[in-house]
């Protein structure tokens, strides 16, 4: 017990917590030494616990007698006054979960009759805005033309980088597609037709139109895809080794070619996605067309882009409108 009690003492408890309940102490060894939770989870549920056994002590009840009335109170506390600054919704939810990881385990072995946590949610989260790169970056990034050993390989990652912010697909629908059609083929691009066709979430089928930056990447990867493709590998982008190239290698080849163009952001896939909804939206404003081309099942997921534009009129408005200043810097009117 000794290991687990330099884990129990090495949270942010305030100073001179008495240490936790021996029961307690039992349920972190059980997640320590047979569930082989991590260092860090283990650390944050008994942060979580020490916060429940000083909830329960405010409200005089004892642990195994605590109710859901006595659970919502303590979660109204830590989202509250209760707790300086408040818990953010995402923290709350942490909070449940280790205190229903102990009732149920606590029930298993007979010492509680209920779970007093079974039932109850945390407050919904705001959903953050999606973050994309301001129109300049993007470019920047989808136009350098990358620097590799292997000419191959850079000729593949500009391509990845067009076709990613050209045409805003996932990552998952990008590694997916094939060289060639063909009725096993996932997606393909058909360049004389100017359109690359995947396969969305649900197994919904879109075709998105490809432009002719990316067309033209595409082209020239093509030219050299024969040279390091495995034979009788279907995948139009691959590795090193010649087989079809993976979500987290594309995350990884993206970060450093972000680094290398001077961004001073990481980038991932999914960001050159938002990017593409949201400059698309900008220019056209058209929410329906974007939603099909984002390949959303309900408008209301394509609409958080309404408010990056928004966002990005209210910069240009506060930057170059007159009547925009809050305060005149000289103090006169």
């Amino acid at each position: 017990m000794s290991d687990l009690g330099s884990v129990v003492h090495s949270t942010d408890e305030p100073d001179g917590a008495p240490p936790l309940p021996e029961i307690l102490q039992r349920y972190l060894a059980h997640l320590k030494f047979e569930r082989r939770v991590a260092e860090r989870t283990l650390a944050l549920y008994t942060d979580a616990l020490g916060r429940l056994v000083r909830g329960a002590a405010r409200l005089a009840v004892p642990l195994e007698r605590l109710q859901p009335h006595h659970v919502r109170m303590l979660l109204a506390q830590l989202h509250g006054a209760g707790e300086r600054p408040g818990l953010s919704p995402r923290s709350l939810a942490l909070q449940l979960s280790a205190w229903r990881g102990l009732y149920r385990w606590w029930g298993r072995r007979g010492g509680v009759a209920l779970n007093p946590v079974d039932g109850i949610r945390p407050p919904k989260a705001p959903k953050p805005l999606p973050k994309a790169l301001p129109v300049d970056q993007a470019v920047a990034l989808a136009s350098q033309l990358p620097e590799a050993s292997d000419p191959a390989l850079a000729a593949r990652d500009h391509a990845i980088v067009e076709l990613l912010y050209g045409s805003g697909l996932r990552v998952g629908e990008l590694v997916s597609l094939d060289a060639r059609p063909g009725p096993e083929a996932a997606g393909w691009v058909d360049a004389d037709d100017a359109t690359v066709h995947v396969l969305g979430k649900g197994r919904k089928r879109r075709s998105v139109p490809v432009g002719s930056h990316a067309l033209k990447a595409l082209a020239a990867w093509d030219a050299l895809r024969g040279g390091l493709a495995a034979p009788g590998e279907p995948a139009l982008f691959v590795s090193q080794r010649g087989t079809r190239l993976s979500d987290s290698q594309v995350r990884s080849r993206l970060r450093q070619l972000a680094l290398a163009a001077g961004l001073p952001t990481s980038v991932h896939p999914h960001m050159l996605r938002h990017s593409f909804a949201s400059h698309l939206l900008q220019s056209s404003g058209d929410l329906r067309a974007v939603q099909e081309l984002l390949g959303h099942a309900s408008i209301s997921t394509t609409q958080i882009y309404t408010q990056l534009d928004f966002q990005h009129l209210a910069k240009v408005y506060d930057a170059a409108h007159p009547r925009a200043r809050r305060k005149d810097p000289s103090g006169s009117r």
